[in-house]
């Protein structure tokens, strides 16, 4: 069992930015692939990036140069910096996790998941 928490959302300008984290606890964090999705009002939870253990990274291709995966096993964590953002970005952000080291872009490839933090950005 893996328990995911994600922090550092909150309510930003347009243009600005935020980097939000996930502690993972419970099994071996160095072995995961860790992934971040995003959720608005009424819409499908949608894929935003995701990281091997080993490194490897994939991106919505809409947000290529924006955001940024990166993860620090030694603090079990996962990071996605945000930069530029735009009021279209404002969701409820997820981490995930899978004990595998493909990097699926949908919701069902994913086993853990943590309970979201919300990210605000206003115009």
């Amino acid at each position: 069992q893996v328990q995911l928490v994600e922090s550092g959302g909150g309510l930003v300008q347009t243009g600005g930015s935020l980097r939000l984290s996930c502690a993972a606890s419970g099994r071996t964090f160095s072995s995961i692939t860790m992934g971040w999705f995003r959720q608005s009002a009424g819409k499908e939870r949608e894929f935003v990036a995701a990281m091997t253990s080993s490194g490897s990274t994939v991106y919505a291709d809409s947000l290529k140069g924006r955001f940024t995966i990166s993860r620090d096993n030694a603090k079990i964590t996962v990071y996605l910096q945000m930069n530029s953002l735009k009021p279209e970005d404002t969701a409820v952000y997820y981490c995930a996790a899978r004990y595998a080291p493909q990097m699926p872009t949908s919701v069902g490839g994913y086993t853990y998941w943590g309970r979201g933090t919300q990210v605000t950005v206003s115009s």
